[in-house]
């Protein structure tokens, strides 16, 4: 049985059981629900447990997650020892992910270092990321890819975050007057409307471009790059 992914999902990279899969905005990283299994990245049962997709005896391990509307590169391990030495890497920060975001508005500088203490606060069922005071828990460093055509002013960022939080980059992005084209949590409103208004489209531009990192099993060395080009919908919201 091959990989029984979603329909709008494609495998980008395999190799020791390693595997990068390229995950399109809306579909889940994991189920929550059984019934969210169609719309999962594998349309297969998930033991949220072990963090596991289970089909028979085949088992595949989840070993990041990216939000629904979020799209791009996605790792999972058909190997348990494979899985436990990426989730280490993830822990121990020796994992470099690059994203793509296409932001309202034109940063005052072409790089530099984003430093926030981000907090987590509950309203009602929801789970909300905020900007407080404190020790910067939350880093990412960002430059200028390019800047769009007309009016409003956009600007396509790209972002390599130095620590994992909940929904950090959306937030550091609204937090500085920069928020992502699309963000129903923390974005634009106004500007997201118009935006579905002109294209007809709807969707987060927020893309998980490039994922490294090495890892060590079983004695041997095994180096793993992966890479999602950028949807051609970001071109045409630029121009």
């Amino acid at each position: 049985m091959g990989l029984p992914l979603h329909p709008s999902c494609r495998l980008i990279k395999a190799r020791d059981g390693l595997m990068a899969v390229d995950k399109a905005a809306g579909v889940l990283s994991h189920p929550n629900r059984a019934a969210d299994v169609a719309h999962s990245v594998l349309m297969v049962p998930y033991e949220a447990a072990d963090e596991v997709y289970v089909d028979g005896e085949k088992r595949w391990y989840l070993l990041n997650r990216l939000d629904s509307p979020t799209s791009g590169v996605l790792l999972l391990a058909s190997e348990e020892a494979v899985a436990v030495a990426v989730r280490r890497a993830f822990a121990e920060g020796r994992v470099k992910k690059t994203y793509l975001a296409l932001v309202q508005g034109i940063p005052r500088r072409v790089s530099e270092s984003w430093r926030d203490h981000l907090e987590m606060e509950r309203r009602g069922s929801i789970l909300r990321t905020r900007v407080g005071r404190g020790v910067p828990n939350a880093v990412t460093r960002m430059e200028v890819v390019r800047r769009g055509r007309g009016v409003p002013a956009r600007s396509l960022l790209k972002l390599r975050p130095e620590t994992g939080k909940t929904h950090q980059l959306r937030v550091q992005c609204a937090s500085r007057g920069l928020p992502i084209i699309g963000d129903a949590s923390y974005g634009d409103f106004a500007a997201n409307r118009e935006w579905k208004k002109r294209h007809g489209k709807e969707r987060l531009f927020l893309h998980s471009h490039e994922t490294a990192l090495s890892i060590e099993v079983s004695g041997k060395k095994i180096p793993f790059e992966a890479t999602s080009p950028m949807p051609d919908i970001f071109t045409v919201a630029l121009d």
